[in-house]
């Protein structure tokens, strides 16, 4: 927790009470331009917990920025307890270059804990890890789906840790993936660090999507509340409750070929219901991609040119299908006519 006491962030003492923007130098680049990790440090004058919000790990995911933009405008930070802090872009190179990757072609959601003396990957990783996840409590780390591919709203984290289910539940995503950590993962770093960290995926790399940032806005906005970081107010009388999915499935390309798909994020499927048809540009042959399982669909391809075992749907599995459907169809109405009155007016991104 934060006892009131100045923090440091890269040299930079932040004291109580006070709102700064720090640089973080990572490298530069062969012009000898600096490239620095920007970082918006709201200290509360008040003990709470000191969470930091990440965007952009994955340099093309670009929700996440706006997400914290919006989060930042927010009239109720002004009563902030405890300490955020924000870090819209983390991979500054691939934000520049419009990439999931840096300059080395490594993920850098695969290579935490990293080093000071390794690759260029490596070195951002060990910076962010010892800059800012070490100085916090708990985390939340926004993404989007990979490129030509979108995700419905969900947020991911171990529900066997009773404070990340507190995070998740509290979040108000329509699905709640109780997933394992990824070796190298920022989230699987930062639980070892006993940082608390959850994972909001919602959207396509390179797109804004309004409803997936809207989700996002309020969903930290939650999170801190729960926290006690910022005053409680009122929610939504209508306010979904998450369900959990214990697991989840992808539906792959039966060939190659051009599909047309016939379900959309959000939809609930049978086990050998059709998600779409795959066929070669003569029509000549066609197949019909299956489900393998009963479930929802939260992510699935957008680019209809696919080869023979390309992921094309993504399905989680629920014990009650129909009541997830239900909470994805609640979450768009609440978050396209969202009346929070402890959320900033935005204009609607189209």
């Amino acid at each position: 927790m934060n006892n009131g006491s100045s923090l440091q962030i890269n040299g930079a003492v932040v004291a109580p009470g006070t709102n700064v923007y720090i640089d973080i130098p990572v490298t530069q680049l062969y012009t000898h331009a600096p490239v620095t990790i920007p970082v918006h440090v709201i200290h509360g004058k008040h003990p709470g917990p000191r969470l930091f919000v990440s965007g952009a790990v994955h340099g093309d995911e670009i929700n996440g920025v706006e997400i914290i933009r919006r989060v930042l405008k927010l009239p109720a930070m002004k009563r902030l307890r405890g300490t955020l802090i924000a870090v819209p872009i983390v991979n500054v190179h691939g934000f520049i270059n419009h990439s999931r990757y840096l300059p080395d072609r490594r993920d850098l959601n695969r290579s935490f804990p990293g080093s000071e003396t390794g690759s260029l990957t490596a070195r951002v990783a060990n910076i962010f890890l010892q800059e800012i996840v070490a100085k916090c409590t708990h985390g939340i780390d926004l993404h989007t789906a990979a490129i030509h591919r979108d995700n419905l709203p969900q947020v991911r984290g171990d529900l066997d840790n009773p404070e990340i289910e507190r995070m998740a539940r509290a979040f108000g995503a329509p699905v709640i993936l109780n997933g394992g950590l990824v070796d190298g993962s920022l989230r699987k770093l930062a639980m070892e660090a006993g940082v608390h960290t959850l994972l909001y995926e919602a959207g396509e790399a390179l797109r804004f999507n309004e409803l997936c940032i809207r989700g996002g806005v309020r969903g930290v906005a939650s999170v801190m509340r729960e926290l006690g970081m910022l005053p409680r107010g009122k929610q939504s009388p209508n306010r979904s409750d998450a369900l959990v999915a214990r697991s989840s499935t992808w539906v792959r390309a039966p060939q190659s070929g051009i599909l047309r798909a016939t379900v959309v994020l959000g939809a609930r499927v049978n086990q050998g219901s059709r998600l779409g048809i795959v066929a070669d540009p003569f029509g000549e042959r066609e197949v019909d991609v299956t489900s393998t399982a009963s479930g929802i669909i939260i992510g699935r391809t957008n680019i209809p040119l696919v080869h023979e075992g390309d992921a094309l749907f993504h399905i989680a599995r629920f014990e009650q299908p129909r009541a997830a459907e239900a909470a994805v169809e609640q979450f768009q109405a609440e978050h396209l006519n969202d009346v929070d009155p402890l959320l900033e007016e935005e204009p609607p991104i189209v």
